[in-house]
């Protein structure tokens, strides 16, 4: 992409966000059109095509810090009128000179003007705009669904992929089998031509040949001559031990393929963790409800738990109170240092609704012998009912 595309382009209004957006709005607004706009929901559908290259276009400049920030600073210098036209010259110059603009070489990794802008403007004796060099592919996204059990002990999940690629039968360079592209007579073979403008004049890319720098006379008949096509793909990833729903795992260099030789951009899988109907997940510690009668609770028992390696026993202390929770060691997630969380286990005293005659006997006898709730701390707040007073229960 070249800086003349930063300056046309309004990337914000293309993800609907503001100028101001955070990092999160911009990646919520992208998945969000990302998914409307696939091609794999709009079959057929050329205007959503198009809309989804220009969000994806949009997402790799915004979601970079660096390039967010040069596009920012390269927009606003010409949206506030930081460059006027030059009375001697008749290009363009900046109040102060370049150096006040551009703070020397600070703000654009050591740049100057002519290094900067050398693919918009060319007049005179200046050099032109060459061809574009390789270009990294853009990262691809896509989601896995995990059973619980998958995510905390690791597993290889196929994932399915669609995504642009080389075209298979001309091998990117969209000519049919047996014939090869010639040099664009237009532009030869540079990719762009200038276009005068006034006193000044741009270089802006070829329509010949569509800023690529060759021509197809005969095309591939599978791309059409694009050189790409969308290609669906099915790769055997590997997932972690311990990861958790919502959290990305990176494939680097199996994302879309780079342009004139560049690398390829990284495949992003989103896990998408399913609860499991007992076990739950605090960080690195598993959890698990366990209901107790009264009397184990105040003899103490010896509980069968499950976990997610096998059954272990639990020993349940005497006098034990409900929502207490007890820790078994290392029956957890497993930590990127090697070492594992441990299962908590939360007894609640499970209080019978329905009793039969005997049992309904021997807790009243229990009753009569048993002490007293300890409710000291109450009494000083206990005070004899006032006329008019609600009573509840």
């Amino acid at each position: 992409m070249t800086s003349k595309d930063w300056l046309e382009k309004d990337f914000y209004a293309v993800l609907g966000v503001a100028k101001n957006a955070t990092a999160d709005e911009i990646k919520r607004a992208y998945r969000r059109l990302a998914r409307e706009l696939h091609p794999d929901h709009n079959p057929g559908n050329p205007q959503a095509e198009e809309r989804f290259k220009s969000v994806s276009e949009a997402y790799a400049v915004l979601s970079d810090d660096k390039q967010r920030r040069e596009y920012d600073e390269m927009r606003s210098l010409f949206e506030a009128g930081a460059f006027r036209r030059g009375a001697r010259t008749g290009g363009y110059t900046a109040p102060g000179g370049f150096e006040d603009v551009f703070g020397g070489d600070s703000r654009f990794g050591g740049a100057g003007f002519s290094d900067l802008f050398s693919t918009i403007f060319s007049g005179g004796n200046a050099p032109g705009a060459t061809r574009r060099g390789p270009a990294r592919g853009r990262d691809v996204e896509t989601d896995v669904i995990l059973e619980f059990r998958e995510a905390v002990k690791g597993t290889t999940k196929p994932v399915t992929v669609r995504s642009p690629g080389v075209c298979d039968v001309c091998h990117g360079n969209g000519a049919r089998p047996g014939t090869l592209p010639r040099t664009c007579p237009v532009c030869q073979g540079s990719g762009f031509v200038p276009r005068a403008q006034g006193a000044f004049s741009f270089s802006e890319p070829c329509r010949e040949c569509q800023g690529v720098g060759t021509v197809v006379d005969e095309k591939c008949h599978e791309c059409h001559g694009t050189g790409g096509v969308t290609k669906t793909r099915t790769l055997n990833v590997r997932i972690p031990a311990g990861v958790a729903d919502g959290q990305r795992i990176r494939l680097a260099g199996r994302g879309e393929p780079g342009e004139r030789g560049g690398s390829a951009g990284d495949l992003y899988v989103l896990a998408r963790v399913r609860p499991d109907p007992i076990f739950g997940r605090s960080g690195d510690d598993l959890t698990l409800t366990v209901p107790i009668g009264y009397w184990e609770a105040a003899f103490g028992v010896d509980l069968r738990v499950p976990t997610l390696d096998g059954p272990v026993t639990l020993r349940v202390p005497a006098g034990t109170p409900s929502g207490r929770t007890l820790r078994v060691r290392g029956k957890g997630v497993a930590r990127k240092d090697g070492r594992t969380g441990d299962l908590l286990v939360t007894v609640e005293i499970e209080v019978p609704k329905d009793l039969t005659a005997d049992a309904r006997a021997a807790l009243e006898n229990y009753a009569h012998f048993a002490p007293r709730p300890s409710r000291q701390h109450l009494d000083v707040h206990l005070r004899e009912p006032s006329e008019g007073e609600v009573h509840y229960g």
